[in-house]
């Protein structure tokens, strides 16, 4: 068995390395963006047939011959590798075109790239992939042939879960990067603070599971993923530590019959409570109904938010003004829907040119 993981030097990447090296499964490819120095260290190690990197202008740096680039660079390792599986860890919409051309080849897809259902959803056969993001595994791991009446995942709160709630539009960069509970990279950071990363696993969800029956609460610890309600009445919940190798290990291996993670001690468990997402300290979740509703729309959600974010990054303007900038842009395209593929990259760069004159 052999793996192409996308994204090897970013956290769901550096865990898949090590269920890789556990089960004893070959790595054919490395596709990274920057960190060219870990990359290496992955070379050494893993010994790949082929690596891909965002820039070419450091090819020179990278330790091996055969050395791709760029988008281009990831989707002829696709159609050059002859493995079976692929982890598609990338960041953001460059991660699209990598799933299509995966389930292209027929490949069994491993997602952890959130952006390629939530841009487009209606044109990828959620049933040909496997999620690894927490939340979704949760759900997959408790749903069985019962009936289902309601679906939830849960959110540790973000960078601004305790302030004061009129300073928050006031928050720079350097605030919204100081997540509770861990350290993340930094678009995921803001995303969570924003709490359009829930958004967007709302909408995975919705494309994943079929059902616009689904909620997100905070819930603090981080210590309960996901929970399922069933028509008679029971509400089961799926508790874990906080380690994506767990996800990835059932995402890579067919079957999984050892300690992934140690068991929970529940006497050492912090008290368990939902708080409901509220559109004060969230203004973000005014969209959530009408994104589910309107699915297509994440399209316009995540450029809008990309482009939003750089602009916050760069310092232009505070945390408050980004929020209005995607909002702004969100409800300038409501009701668009994308016919073909095509018709989507067109709406993504007409989104980001209204996006940018903001």
């Amino acid at each position: 068995m052999s793996v192409v993981i996308l994204g090897s030097t970013g956290s769901i990447g550096v865990n898949a390395l090590i269920i890789a090296k556990r089960y004893s499964i070959e790595v054919e490819a490395l596709v990274a963006g920057n960190n060219i120095e870990l990359l290496n260290k992955q070379i050494a190690e893993f010994n790949p047939k082929f690596v891909s990197i965002r820039d070419g202008s450091k090819k020179e740096l990278v330790n091996h011959d055969r050395v791709f680039v760029g988008e281009q660079g990831i989707l002829e390792i696709l159609e050059l590798s002859s493995s079976l599986r692929v982890i598609n860890a990338l960041v953001g919409f460059a991660g699209l075109k990598p799933t299509l051309k995966a389930l292209e080849l027929g490949k069994k897809l491993s997602l952890a790239n959130k952006e390629s259902l939530v841009i487009a959803g209606r044109f990828i056969d959620s049933s040909k992939l496997i999620p690894i993001d927490s939340e979704h595994f949760g759900l997959w791991y408790l749903l069985g042939d019962k009936k289902t009446s309601k679906l939830y995942i849960t959110a540790s709160g973000g960078a601004f879960r305790d302030w004061d709630i009129d300073a928050i539009a006031n928050a720079t960069l350097q605030d919204a990067l100081k997540h509770p509970n861990w350290s993340m990279g930094q678009k995921i950071t803001i995303d969570s603070a924003s709490m359009v990363n829930k958004l967007f696993e709302l909408l995975e969800a919705r494309w994943l599971f079929g059902t616009t029956h689904i909620d997100a609460y905070i819930e603090r610890s981080s210590t309960v993923h996901a929970l399922v309600e069933f028509v008679d009445g029971v509400t089961t919940a799926q508790l874990s530590g906080t380690d994506m190798k767990l996800p990835i290990a059932y995402a890579i291996v067919d079957s999984v019959n050892e300690t992934i993670l140690p068991p929970l001690n529940l006497l050492e468990l912090n008290s368990i409570k939902f708080e409901e997402i509220k559109e004060d300290r969230y203004p973000m979740w005014q969209i959530k109904e009408h994104l589910l509703a309107h699915p297509d729309m994440g399209v316009v959600l995540n450029r809008a938010n990309e482009v939003a974010i750089k602009g916050f990054v760069e310092d232009r303007y505070n945390f408050g003004d980004m929020i209005k900038r995607i909002l702004k842009t969100y409800k300038h395209f409501d009701g668009v829907k994308a016919s073909s593929l095509q018709e989507l990259f067109e709406i993504d760069k007409e989104v980001e040119r209204f996006a940018l004159q903001i």
